[in-house]
């Protein structure tokens, strides 16, 4: 029997445009600073190359991400303007599309394939890096953690475009 799609999962299955990769980072190793990039690799297993995460194959976080628009929120809970993507430790930024609305999707970005673990919460060393009460502001907005499923290439400018998922029957 064919399960129609509620009205609730084709609403979330609706992406009103494309997002873009402004900014690629890799943590080479730990409380070491940030190598910034303006291409990296997405391998299945390890997340990006040069970064120094290296997960298993059925690691949860490869990859990280955070919005842009984000990266204002937090500003501006701290008082401050936009931050600084390498405070926040995570490797790629995007603008332009809703991070948390890719639960139970696949997103192509470049060449290469991820699919939403889960939250990016913060960790204590964002207290350090933002100072007091830098853990609080980035509550809720410190993006997403991903698996690779596809490897390919990712640079800066590319789009990061949700895939559709096929209807199960």
């Amino acid at each position: 029997m064919f399960n129609e799609p509620t009205p609730l999962k084709e609403l979330m299955s609706h992406f009103p445009q494309a997002g873009e990769v402004i900014w690629i980072g890799l943590r080479t190793a730990t409380r070491q600073e940030i190598k910034i990039v303006e291409e990296t690799y997405a391998r299945i297993g390890t997340g990006l190359e040069g970064d120094r995460y290296k997960g298993t194959a059925d690691s949860k976080r490869q990859v990280t991400l955070i919005q842009a628009e984000h990266l204002a929120a937090v500003g501006s809970y701290l008082g401050r303007g936009i931050i600084d993507p390498v405070l926040t430790r995570r490797n790629i930024v995007v603008q332009g599309i809703n991070l948390l609305a890719l639960k139970d999707h696949r997103i192509q970005i470049g060449d290469a394939v991820l699919e939403m673990t889960g939250l990016c919460h913060p960790c204590s060393r964002m207290e350090e890096v933002l100072g007091p009460g830098g853990y609080n502001a980035m509550r809720g907005h410190g993006g997403i953690t991903a698996r690779v499923v596809q490897e390919g290439a990712i640079r800066l400018g590319d789009t990061v475009t949700v895939l559709k998922t096929e209807q199960k029957i």
